[in-house]
C-alpha cells in the first residue's frame, strides 16, 4: 500500500518574462523556538506591531504544523516533503525550493540559520548570509558564518545577528529589483531560539513586566487569543506541568530570575519583530509590496530546556549563555501540551501568517485547515507556475508531498491532507481528520478530537479504542511505507515505552 500523495498543481510549459512577469514575489519569514502564543496577534503581551499589522491584511492559520524540531522542519519547508523522504540533512531525495524556482525564472535568496548538509549557494541560491550552525552568539557568531559561499568574518563591534541578517535580506532586495526577475527571499532568523542574547534597550522595554509570573501571563493569553477568535470560546488551558511551581510559591529570589529571563526572551521577539518591519518598509519603499506574497512561521513550539550558563553576566554581554525552561515555554505555547521536540499541539503548532497577492479572505481573518510546512513547495510551485522535477542533477527525485495553499489564500475549502504524519526521536504522532492519535516519549498512544479538544486535554484511547487502532496502524504504515523512521522506532512499543520485539500489537 503506497501512501506518497502527489499535489495537483499545474505544472504548464510557461515562457518566462523578466520586467513584465506578473507572478509575485516570494517572501519567506521563519523564526526560532518561537511559541504558538509570543505575537501580539495571536495572544501575547509582547510588541509585535510589524507582524500584527500583516496579520491584519491577511490571514492567520491556527492550525499550522511544523515537525517539533529545528532542522527537520527546515527540511519540510524547503523541499515539500517529510525529514526521511527528503533524505534527511542531505536532502539529496528531494529539491530545494531555489532549486525549482530558479529554473522558473526567479532570482532566489536566502539569509539565516541553515542547520543542513552543505551551504544554500550549494542548493539552489543565488545568494547567501548567515550561519550553518544550528545557534550562535547573537553577539560574536561563530566560525559557520558564510557570505554567497564564502567565510566570513563577523565584526568584532556592533553586530548582533537579526540585525545583521536583515541588513543583507535588504541588500539583496536591491539586487533582486536590478535582475528585473520575479525573486524569493528566504529568511531564517535564529531569534529568539536561546542562547536569550537581547539588546539592552530591548531587554529594559520589559524589564519588569513578567513580575506577575507565568500563571498570570498564560490566563491572559488565553483571554486575549479567544478575543483576536484564534481559538473558540470553549478552549481550556492545559495544566500547568509537573515540576513546575505556581508563580506564588516560588521564592522571591526564583521569581526575579525567571522575571529577567522572560524580559530577555520577549526584548528578543520584540527585535526580530522590529526587524521584520525594516523588511516590510523597503519592499514598499522599492514598489514591490503590492507583488510580494509574505509567509510568516516558526519551526518549532517554544523549547523547554535549562542550558543556562553564564548566569552572573547581563543578557547583552557576549559571554552569558541564558535559556529558560519548562515555566515560560508552557506559557508560549497557550493553551497547548507539551514543547519542542514533542508531538502534541504544543510541540508542533506554529503561528502563521500570510499576506500579499492572492490572499483574498476579509482582511484579518482566521482559518481553521489545518496546513503543514510540506505545503510551501506546492504553493510555491504554483504561484511561480513553476516545473517540480522527477530527477535533478542525476537524482531521483521523491513526489512533492505536500499540497498548495493557494486555495486557502482564495477563501475557498483546501481538499484536506488525508493524513499528516508527525515523529521526532521517541515522539509521534498522526492526524487524520480531527482524530489525533499521539505519544510522548515512546509512552503509551493517547487519542484526541481536535474539533472539540485542541488542548488535547479529553483521552480517547480507551472509549474509542477502534479509532486508536486505526490510527496506531496507519501510522506505522506511514512510517515503513515513506521510510519515516528509523527502524527501531517502526517496531511495537511496550506499555512502559520500551521497544518490544516479542509485542505483536503496534503501540
Amino acid at each position: 500500500m503506497r501512501f506518497l500523495i502527489v499535489s495537483v498543481v499545474c505544472f504548464l510549459n510557461f515562457s518566462y518574462v523578466t520586467a513584465a512577469d506578473s507572478r509575485p514575489n516570494i517572501v519567506l519569514i521563519m523564526a526560532d523556538d518561537l511559541g504558538f502564543s509570543d505575537l501580539g496577534c495571536y495572544g501575547a503581551e509582547i510588541e509585535t506591531p510589524n507582524l500584527d499589522q500583516l496579520a491584519s491584511q491577511g490571514v492567520r492559520f491556527n492550525q499550522f504544523y511544523n515537525t517539533a524540531k529545528c532542522h527537520s522542519s527546515r527540511i519540510c519547508l524547503l523541499t515539500g516533503l517529510y525529514m526521511f523522504q527528503a533524505g534527511n540533512q542531505a536532502m539529496d531525495r528531494g529539491v530545494t525550493l531555489a532549486e525549482v524556482l530558479k529554473p522558473a525564472g526567479y532570482y532566489t535568496m536566502m539569509v539565516g540559520k541553515w542547520h543542513l548538509d552543505g551551504q544554500p549557494t550549494e542548493r539552489g541560491f543565488d545568494r547567501y548570509f548567515g550561519h550553518l550552525s544550528g545557534a550562535t552568539n547573537f553577539f560574536t557568531g561563530d566560525e559557520t558564518f558564510r557570505l554567497n559561499g564564502k567565510p566570513f568574518v563577523v565584526p568584532k563591534e556592533g553586530f548582533y545577528t537579526t540585525d545583521a541578517k536583515t541588513d543583507y535580506a535588504l541588500k539583496f532586495l536591491d539586487e533582486a529589483k536590478e535582475e528585473e526577475k520575479p525573486f524569493l527571499l528566504y529568511v531564517a532568523y535564529n531569534a529568539p531560539h536561546y542562547p536569550l542574547h537581547v539588546k539592552e534597550s530591548d531587554f529594559r522595554k520589559y524589564e519588569g513586566r513578567y513580575d506577575v509570573g507565568w500563571d498570570k501571563i498564560r490566563a491572559r493569553r488565553l483571554q486575549k487569543q479567544k478575543k483576536l477568535g484564534i481559538l473558540p470560546e470553549e478552549t481550556k488551558l492545559s495544566p500547568r506541568p509537573g515540576g513546575v511551581s505556581a508563580w506564588k510559591d516560588l521564592p522571591e529570589k526564583q521569581r526575579d530570575w525567571e522575571s529577567e529571563r522572560m524580559a530577555a526572551y520577549a526584548g528578543m521577539v520584540d527585535c526580530l519583530d522590529q526587524n521584520i518591519g525594516r523588511l516590510m518598509k523597503r519592499l514598499s519603499d522599492s514598489g514591490l509590496a503590492d507583488n510580494t506574497l509574505v509567509m510568516f512561521c516558526s519551526d518549532n513550539g517554544a523549547c523547554p530546556f535549562e542550558r543556562t550558563r553564564g548566569k552572573e553576566f547581563r543578557p547583552w554581554d557576549p559571554k552569558s549563555y541564558w535559556t529558560y525552561d519548562v515555566g515560560w515555554a508552557h506559557v508560549g505555547n497557550t493553551p497547548f501540551r507539551w514543547y519542542k521536540q514533542n508531538q502534541h499541539e504544543g510541540g508542533i503548532t506554529s503561528p502563521m501568517i500570510v499576506s500579499g497577492p492572492g490572499v483574498k479572505m476579509k482582511p484579518g481573518s482566521v482559518t481553521d485547515q489545518p496546513a503543514h510546512l510540506i505545503d510551501f513547495m506546492a504553493t510555491c510551485v504554483d504561484l511561480a507556475k513553476a516545473d517540480y522535477p522527477t530527477s535533478y542533477a542525476g537524482r531521483t527525485i521523491t513526489p512533492v508531498q505536500g499540497r498548495s495553499l493557494t486555495p486557502i489564500f482564495a477563501g475557498e475549502v483546501r481538499e484536506p491532507h488525508p493524513w499528516l504524519y508527525f515523529q521526532f526521536s521517541n515522539n509521534r504522532a498522526l492526524r487524520q481528520g480531527d482524530l489525533k492519535a499521539v505519544s510522548v516519549k515512546g509512552r503509551p498512544w493517547e487519542l484526541y478530537d481536535l474539533a472539540v479538544d485542541r488542548s488535547e486535554l479529553n483521552d480517547l484511547a480507551t472509549s474509542r479504542p477502534d479509532d486508536l487502532e486505526a490510527l496506531k496502524n496507519r501510522w506505522h504504515e506511514v512510517a515503513q511505507d515513506t521510510e519515516q523512521a528509523p527502524m527501531n522506532l517502526r517496531r511495537p512499543v511496550g506499555a512502559l515505552g520500551k521497544q518490544s520485539k516479542k509485542q505483536k500489537n503496534k503501540n
